[in-house]
């Protein structure tokens, strides 16, 4: 189940809208904010690009700059191609966990940092986590999104170890950035981003929840997000 993880097919949360004695054309305001959501989420992927390219070309070792952007780039793809779900929570909360959760690397301060670890050493942990990331997408397919949503239950692939590995994957990808750019700012930009992905899969798994399919998932996938610990 993910954001991006959303599973399960479930009927409408409304009824459909009847225009017919409307004087002018009806519009659909979740159609609308669908629309909005995938414009705000590509502008900001383009702000974000092209500031991490300008340091970039200033220092070219900085691998760890190219491949936090080549990982976004897959996400945010995705997010304007996806399905729109019949049912999506789309209260404030939901949506500041979401969006958190998935883009809150976009805020990260770019500048040099302290290098915890070797510029390779993060790379490689991007590398592993964007791997990760596109095997939990494969095994999604079109159902993906940012919002908790139904999608239909998905136990293949990345799902058959834990219930929400993409979520990993952007934990790993993130963490490589850090060790090699760590600064208190990049550090509680983290921290809040993961609290972000708890808040997240536990609306998520709230609604998931009404489904005996997805409770039946459950039982045989303990882990949410890390093996053994959570």
């Amino acid at each position: 189940m993910n954001s991006l993880d959303n599973r399960l097919t479930a009927t409408p949360d409304h009824q459909t809208l009847d225009c017919s004695a409307a004087s002018t054309p009806c519009v659909d305001g979740r159609v609308v904010a669908d629309v909005l959501l995938r414009l705000i989420t590509a502008a900001a992927f383009a702000a974000f690009t092209y500031g991490a390219i300008a340091h970039w070309l200033a220092a070219p070792n900085r691998i760890t700059l190219l491949l936090l952007v080549v990982a976004n780039a897959f996400t945010t793809g995705l997010t304007l191609v996806t399905r729109r779900p019949a049912r999506r929570d789309w209260r404030p909360l939901a949506l500041l966990c979401s969006m958190g959760g998935t883009y809150g690397c976009l805020v990260y301060n770019l500048n040099p940092g302290i290098k915890i670890v070797p510029e390779a050493i993060g790379a490689l942990l991007q590398v592993a986590g964007i791997a990760w990331q596109l095997f939990a997408k494969a095994s999604l397919r079109r159902s993906f999104g940012i919002l908790p949503a139904n999608r239909g239950v998905v136990s293949r692939g990345a799902y058959r170890f834990i219930r929400h590995p993409m979520y990993l994957g952007y934990f790993v990808t993130d963490l490589g950035f850090l060790l090699t750019n760590l600064s208190l700012y990049n550090l509680l930009v983290h921290i809040a981003q993961l609290a972000c992905q708890v808040g997240r899969i536990q609306r998520e798994e709230r609604m998931l929840s009404t489904d005996e399919r997805y409770r039946a998932y459950c039982s045989g996938v303990r882990f949410r997000l890390i093996p053994r610990i959570f």
